[in-house]
């Protein structure tokens, strides 16, 4: 199948000047706002998302308290103003499965055994959505939960690939999601080498679905990276990640 518009030119460009495996410039930062027990803020293209944690706190309602484990909730919402046409500010059946779908890939990296009787809260907001916000939210409420101070087994990393044509793409921005031919958002534990999301949206040669599937795990891995800066800057300053890298060199 086609796609409705010419994506990808002659020479292998996409419409923004990428080649099919390079992802967008992503920023991120660690602890940016105060009143939050752990945060984080990530632009990735123009997607531009704000991530906090609150918690471990008190359960409410009260029959909502598992006695075991922490409550991990999440919620995802997109501002009015995060998209070309003023959206409802009430939640979207799609931000309501989005919020499941974050929990459910952070769920693995959380140790919620160690907080019996409590809820961990993240709330993901999108200020401005450019395709593949729902990665790019995963990416920051994990650094989130781990500014907060949560006790995590590994950070998760999200990325989408896709299709154009027949075409492997790595990182679809708006354009590419809407006219393209698939999309496949993946969330891995890269430390652990565990993967905690996986969907998929179009029709894929079986050879497609492994080139996509292990392309998003090579760029989590780039982004995994990104993240542990991000941490090293937060927590040890500008020369925090180069410290961490000798002191593994040494081990």
């Amino acid at each position: 199948m086609e796609p409705k518009k010419k994506l990808i030119d002659e020479n292998g460009k996409r419409l923004d000047g990428r080649t099919w495996d390079q992802l967008r410039p992503i920023k991120l930062e660690v602890g940016v706002l105060k009143n939050a027990d752990g945060s984080a803020y990530i632009e990735w293209g123009k997607n531009k998302i704000m991530a906090a944690v609150y918690g471990p706190k008190e359960v409410h309602p009260k029959h909502q308290v598992l006695s075991d484990r922490a409550l991990l909730r999440s919620r995802y919402h997109m501002a009015p103003f995060s998209v070309d046409e003023r959206k409802n500010p009430a939640p979207s059946r799609r931000e309501i499965e989005i919020s499941k779908v974050i929990r459910e890939a952070l769920q693995p990296a959380v140790i919620v055994e160690d907080y019996p009787r409590t809820a961990i809260e993240v709330w993901v907001e999108v200020l401005q959505s450019d395709g593949g916000s729902r990665v790019a939210g995963i990416t920051a409420a994990s650094l989130a939960l781990a500014d907060a101070g949560i006790n995590m087994r590994d950070l998760v990393v999200g990325c989408s690939c896709g299709l154009i044509g027949e075409q492997v793409v790595a990182d679809l921005d708006d354009t590419e999601d809407k006219e393209g031919n698939g999309d496949m958002p993946v969330a891995i534990l890269p430390n652990l080498g565990e993967v905690s999301l996986l969907q998929v949206d179009g029709i894929y040669t079986r050879e497609n679905f492994q080139k996509a599937f292990e392309l998003a795990i090579e760029k989590g891995k780039e982004i995994y990276q990104m993240q542990k800066e991000a941490l090293a800057k937060k927590y040890f300053g500008a020369g925090g990640m180069q410290m961490e890298q000798e002191e593994e060199a040494a081990a």
